[in-house]
């Protein structure tokens, strides 16, 4: 049987990894300092995309996101490991994305798992380091994945 305090840490790791997808979504970058550490790692190398720390993400999203004009990131079945104040989380992510390809409007999809490293904090849960593992695409633009 789970514990009041495992049952309230999955909770709140589970609206963390809510809150990042949101954040997301609502191309609201400023969120995601509520969803890392100050010093966190995000990793989207594997897809692509950039390396670095929280700033370095942002600024990232910002460009990178601007040519999708709608896209949902729809965070499913976390597997998750806790530790006192430490946890690991492998999350599911099922992304379709909309671009613009040869003069239409193109709707492609993105399947990965978000493999996290959180830890505690004053504030509650964050995500310390993030690597997205890429496993599937579908209708994916020409020269858009690696």
């Amino acid at each position: 049987m789970l514990s009041h305090q495992e049952l309230s840490d999955r909770a709140e790791i589970q609206d963390l990894i809510t809150r990042y997808a949101y954040a997301i979504d609502d191309r609201d970058w400023d969120a995601l300092d509520n969803v890392f550490t100050a010093d966190a790692i995000i990793d989207y190398s594997e897809a692509g995309g950039a390396r670095g720390t929280v700033a370095e993400i942002k600024e990232y999203l910002a460009g990178a996101m601007a040519r999708f004009p709608a896209f949902q990131h729809l965070s499913t079945t976390t597997r998750l490991q806790i530790d006192g104040d430490r946890a690991k989380a492998r999350t599911i992510l099922f992304n379709p994305m909309v671009m613009e390809h040869e003069g239409q409007e193109r709707v492609f999809f993105v399947g990965l798992w978000y493999n996290d490293e959180l830890v505690r904090t004053l504030d509650g849960w964050r995500i310390a380091h993030r690597y997205e593992q890429m496993s599937w695409t579908y209708n994916t633009p020409p020269g858009m994945m690696p």
